[in-house]
């Protein structure tokens, strides 16, 4: 017996009389056509129809599984080669230096990426840890335990490989913090939403370091010269170049997981919930979103950091408050521009709304 609406079990709906059933076992769309008070059989019909598709729709909803993020093992493993290589880069730029005053400043320039990587892989690994498991608070406290674990050994491998001195405590601190941040964040209930902004973000952090070696060319194309001002100008136009296409490649990416995870999920049990705008706009812009609470976690855990460097020379002082600010505008664009592309990507693939054939008709 079919459930579907147009079905033979609706089709038996549209007779001209009612048919009162002759045994104690009565479809369900004979019982809706039967309590049905209307002239003919069609409002029982439709009644029978709705009935259905409302049954479909609690059924997609609750589904009978938790939220399940496809390719978590995957993200959790780009994303801890990703915070392994960040470490290894800082650990080398500040051991190649004399000790002091430039370890000191490299140490704040590599800072936001080593909090970024920890924020992301602390999701990752807690949404690969918490993915099976069906209640909302074992889920959430699982994650947050996941996130500590991996915030634990983050602090431990800093402090092991880096000289043991305040710049070291600082980014294991900060960087331990940033990995229970993530994990909490993991233990969402959109499960796929949360994989889709691990997937962009790794996705943005990637672009930009590839992008770096084309800032030069880009510097000169934007009119650098032999003046201060003309370089400013270009590097202003090199950064914004680089942060829209930062958000371009983010928005696509949350698109393209949230759609592969749909599609997956409807291989494998039939049906899938289905997201709505705001679950897009908030993947999209989620890239951004983190980049932005980096900068909080920055500001909070990595203050006396900061404050050091700032405080080597006038320039330092200058380059702090510069890039400091270069990376809020730059999280700002990754936002607006990234939420802006999956939100246009998504209604590209929304069809014409149905329109009911009785609906609007003229009154006799």
């Amino acid at each position: 017996m079919s459930n579907q609406p147009g079905g033979s079990t609706a089709a038996e709906t549209d007779q001209p009389e009612a048919v009162e059933p002759t045994t104690g076992e009565a479809t369900a769309a004979e019982a809706t056509a039967g309590s049905d008070d209307g002239p003919s059989g069609e409002a029982g019909t439709d009644d029978a129809a709705a009935g259905h598709e409302a049954g479909a729709d609690d059924a997609v909803s609750t589904g009978g599984r938790p939220e399940f993020a496809p390719g978590a093992i995957v993200l959790a493993l780009v994303s801890t080669g990703w915070l392994a290589a960040m470490l290894w880069s800082t650990r080398e730029a500040i051991h190649s230096t004399a000790a002091g005053v430039t370890a000191i400043s490299l140490s704040a320039y590599a800072l936001p990426g080593v909090i970024t990587a920890a924020l992301v892989t602390g999701a990752t690994v807690a949404l690969l840890a918490t993915n099976r498991l069906g209640r909302a608070t074992l889920r959430f406290l699982a994650a947050v335990g996941t996130g500590l674990l991996v915030g634990l050994v983050t602090a431990v491998a800093i402090n092991l490989t880096y000289a043991d001195n305040a710049t070291t405590n600082t980014i294991a601190g900060t960087a331990a913090a940033a990995a229970i941040i993530g994990g909490a964040m993991a233990g969402a209930r959109q499960a796929r939403v949360v994989g889709a902004i691990t997937l962009a973000t790794l996705t943005a952090q990637i672009f930009v370091v590839l992008f770096s070696r084309a800032r030069d060319p880009l510097s000169d194309l934007f009119g650098a010269g032999e003046t201060q001002q003309s370089v400013l100008d270009a590097a202003k136009w090199v950064s914004r170049t680089e942060s829209l296409l930062a958000g371009l490649l983010a928005g696509l990416a949350a698109y393209l997981y949230l759609t592969w995870s749909r599609r997956r999920a409807e291989r494998r049990d039939g049906v899938a919930s289905p997201l709505r705008w705001p679950a897009y706009l908030v993947a999209g812009a989620g890239a951004g979103l983190l980049l932005l609470l980096t900068e909080v976690i920055i500001r909070i855990g990595g203050r006396g950091l900061l404050d050091l460097a700032a405080a080597l020379s006038e320039a330092d002082e200058v380059a702090q408050t510069a890039l400091g600010t270069s990376r809020v505008d730059n999280g700002i664009w990754v936002l607006f521009v990234g939420a802006l592309t999956t939100l246009i990507v998504f209604g590209r693939t929304l069809g014409p709304r149905p329109v009911d054939d009785d609906e609007d008709e003229p009154a006799a």
